[in-house]
């Protein structure tokens, strides 16, 4: 059988992911975001909906309204929230999700204020020069051994509270987002935003090739996954299935890289269904997708959320593999287009 050529879906989708990844949406602070993916999603014909939590239900059509599958990905990334002003006008954050001091040191950030605006400053160690601070190698970075540095005058608790910044406001870290000509993407927060170019890459395939799904078909973009409950609601009526769309880990002990789709078996919620996990291959091997199956111990996705709150559903885990998780992380346009593979001749079958 002749493999599918999806150059042009993944060239659109990595356009996508771009956009996307460009438009700051912590969890908590996703609006802008989800609004422009429902606009997306619309603009290629597709019904979309926002859900009272945020999020966006797309509707992809099918024939057999009561075998549906939902495809779940999230567009709520880490960040952080300001904790404390301090009294010199730096201030101190609590992490949003699983966002790791350790790698977020001399990061650009945005502080998005209630009513003023947003203002631009640097996540650093407190006291930052070497030349000045004895114990610089030796300080562990947590959450209180660094601080935002605002790019403002500000030298008080008092200065940077006129200019409006209050505890509770979002703190959003550059993406720093590039693709490269040999193909890489390189950027934070590709978990997993990625998946979502990549179901807007799908999207587009069955608008362009006149393609309707046998069985119902359907996406759920979530805001709140990096916190544990973004799928936990909004399936639709008639789903027997559901599949997260979200990153596959690359690093020792695993198999995946960063050019296939990582078919997950189990992890820390405990093992995906197993008709579920054998039809994934059987369609990866059938449609030429390269694949790698892996376990991931410290692992949780939108999918366990939506059986945790008591969906009587299959479930299964696939993504595109992605290096360096949750920090600057890296992917390949080839890992995105297998991803896209896999999902054509799944839920397509």
């Amino acid at each position: 059988m002749e493999k599918l050529s999806l150059r042009e879906y993944t060239d659109f989708l990595v356009k996508e992911t771009e956009t996307l990844l460009n438009i700051d949406s912590p969890t908590g602070y996703t609006d802008d975001a989800a609004l422009w993916v429902k606009n997306e999603f619309e603009a290629l014909g597709f019904e979309a909906c926002f859900t009272a939590k945020g999020g966006v239900l797309v509707s992809f059509g099918g024939e057999d309204k009561t075998d549906g599958l939902l495809l779940e990905a999230h567009l709520d990334t880490l960040g952080g929230m300001v904790a404390e002003i301090k009294s010199n006008g730096r201030l101190r954050l609590t992490n949003l999700g699983g966002m790791n001091p350790n790698n977020a040191e001399t990061e650009i950030v945005r502080v998005v204020t209630k009513f003023n605006g947003s203002f631009e400053g640097t996540f650093q160690l407190c006291n930052a020069s070497i030349h000045v601070n004895k114990q610089y190698n030796d300080t562990q970075r947590t959450w209180d051994s660094c601080e935002v540095v605002l790019d403002e005058d500000v030298r008080t608790k008092e200065d940077a509270e006129k200019l409006g910044i209050a505890v509770g406001d979002f703190v959003c870290f550059a993406p720093n987002v590039r693709v490269t000509s040999s193909g890489y993407i390189k950027s934070r927060f590709l978990d997993d935003k990625l998946s979502v170019g990549i179901l807007l890459g799908l999207a587009k395939y069955l608008r362009d090739e006149h393609v309707t799904p046998k069985r119902a078909l359907y996406a759920h973009i979530t805001v709140y996954e990096e916190v544990g409950h973004g799928g936990s609601a909004s399936v639709p009526a008639g789903c027997t299935e559901a599949i997260s769309v979200d990153m596959g880990c690359v690093g020792d002990g695993l198999t995946c890289t960063e050019k296939q789709v990582s078919i997950c078996t189990k992890d820390s919620g405990g093992p995906y269904s197993y008709s579920v996990v054998k039809g994934l291959i059987t369609a990866a091997r059938e449609s030429g997708t390269d694949y790698a199956t892996d376990i991931y111990p410290a692992y949780g996705s939108d999918v366990e959320a939506t059986l945790r709150a008591g969906n009587d559903i299959k479930h299964g885990l696939i993504g595109a593999g992605v290096f360096a998780s949750h920090g600057y992380e890296r992917s390949h346009r080839d890992g995105a287009e297998n991803t896209l593979r896999l999902l054509i001749a799944y839920a397509l079958k």
